[in-house]
Order: C-alpha cells, then sequence, then structure tokens
C-alpha cells in the first residue's frame, strides 16, 4: 500500500458508502486499499486496532454479519468477552436525494447480557439499503448479509482527565506578614471553601499563633501593590479601620468590637 505523505483518512458517511461500501459489495476496487476485511465478532475491540494496517484513533474495516438465529433477522453481535450493543436511532444517509445506506452507533460491554459492563469503545455500523434482501435469499445460510463497514474508535474519557486537575480552582492572595524578614508570602486559597476548611487545612498557620503571638497584623490587613508607590486606595483604608480585633489571652474569649 502506498500512500502520499502526509495522507489523512477522514471521510464522510455519504463518501464511505458510496466509494467504499458499494464498490466492496460489487466487488469493484475502492480508491484506496486501505480498509481490510475482518470478521470483528471474532475479536475484542482492542484487538482490532492491529488487525488494520491503517489507522491511529479510528479504525474501518469490511465485515460479515452472521444471524443470531437460523430463522431470523437479528445479527449476532457477540464476540469473545462481550458484546456490542445497539445505542440511540439509525441514521439514513442520503447521496443528493437517494437514499443509499444506514448508519447505526453501538457501544461495546464486557460481559454478557444483561450484566455486562459500558466500555468506551464505540461502533458506526454502515450498511447498503437492501442489502439484508439480497441476503434472505439464500435459504439456510447463517450469513445476514455480505458486507458492512464498520468505523471503530476508543471514546475519551473526559471525567478521568478531569481527576487529574486540582478540585478547586485557587485565587492566589498577597497577604503581608509581619516576621524578622519582612518577606511576603503567596497564600492560596479556594475558591469555594468555607473559613472552618480554612482554619482546617492550616492555610494561614496555627490560630494560636494568630491570635496570640502578635506575627501577623491585627487587623488582617491585605496590602495592595499598586503602581504609585504601593500606597492603598483610601476607601479601602477608611474600611480596615472601621474593624479591630482585640485580642485576649486564651483562643475562647474572642471579643469583635465595632468602633463607631
Amino acid at each position: 500500500m502506498e500512500l502520499p505523505p502526509g495522507f489523512r483518512f477522514h471521510p464522510t458517511d455519504e463518501e464511505l458508502i458510496v466509494y467504499y461500501l458499494c464498490n466492496q459489495a460489487t466487488s469493484q476496487p475502492c480508491p484506496a486499499s486501505i480498509i481490510p476485511e475482518v470478521d470483528i465478532y471474532k475479536f475484542d475491540p482492542w484487538e482490532l486496532p492491529d488487525k488494520s494496517g491503517f489507522g491511529e484513533n479510528e479504525w474501518y474495516f469490511f465485515t460479515p454479519r452472521e444471524r443470531k438465529y437460523p430463522n431470523g433477522v437479528r445479527p449476532n453481535r457477540a464476540t469473545v468477552s462481550g458484546y456490542w450493543k445497539a445505542t440511540g436511532t439509525d441514521k439514513s444517509i442520503f447521496s443528493g436525494s437517494k437514499h443509499i445506506g444506514v448508519k447505526k452507533a453501538l457501544v461495546f460491554y464486557k460481559g454478557r447480557p444483561p450484566k455486562g459492563i459500558k466500555t468506551d469503545w464505540i461502533m458506526h455500523e454502515y450498511r447498503l439499503i437492501g442489502s439484508r434482501r439480497q441476503a434472505n435469499r439464500q435459504i439456510g445460510s447463517m450469513r445476514l448479509d455480505d458486507w458492512v463497514l464498520c468505523r471503530i474508535y476508543k471514546k475519551k474519557n473526559i471525567t478521568k482527565s478531569l481527576e487529574t486537575n486540582e478540585d478547586y480552582p485557587t485565587n492566589q492572595i498577597n497577604m503581608t506578614q509581619t516576621n524578622d524578614d519582612n518577606e511576603q508570602e503567596l497564600v492560596k486559597f479556594p475558591r469555594t471553601c468555607s473559613l472552618t476548611n480554612l482554619l482546617d487545612m492550616d492555610y494561614m498557620g496555627p490560630i494560636s499563633q494568630i491570635l496570640s503571638d502578635g506575627s501577623y497584623n491585627s487587623t488582617f490587613e491585605f496590602q495592595i501593590n499598586t503602581a504609585h508607590g504601593g500606597t492603598i486606595d483610601p476607601t479601602y483604608a477608611a474600611g480596615l479601620e472601621k474593624y479591630n480585633v482585640k485580642q485576649n489571652s486564651s483562643f475562647g474569649n474572642q471579643v469583635f468590637d465595632q468602633r463607631e
């Protein structure tokens, strides 16, 4: 198989049926010989990428379908360790105004019905209009139809990727801490967190240190660094002066007094 550099195979639903499935069903050559003939129901979906000679995130196959029951028209969708289950409604595929095929979506389940475990493997199955009627003429055969075209891929699990991020976004606030080195520490506070959780998670240091030893400013003033020499907005400063914290020797006897 010789393909030009940078070749990508992203056909539309119409192109898959008109240029590939129709040609396969009539024994005509396809525009590119990149879709292999594989009975996908003899394998589990994670084994199929190795059966395809082309594809990175999705894989295409021509596959026959067998009857589930000798006299029925339902396809047998069981595999080695699970089964494919249809989901949603079938989508009609048109070429212009002509109805040419049907697209069916399926999800792979591990185990046996009805207690199968849903996986992230998805299949889109394309079949031609009238393919079942042609196969029904072969009385006694378990073959349901000659060929269908299947596109198989593994859905990306967004929930798992989000679990690797922080549970809560954080805001960063510069807090002025009066210590020997007169350094400013960068404290991270969760956006959604109560005062009790803040104290429990020790974001602001031991509470006894805050209330007793005077290592922090008594009014918990936040310094606003502006482009004008670090001055504080007069309105903000007046708001800070309105409230003071009177410190007592014990933690349980805090008195918050509002200055008139």
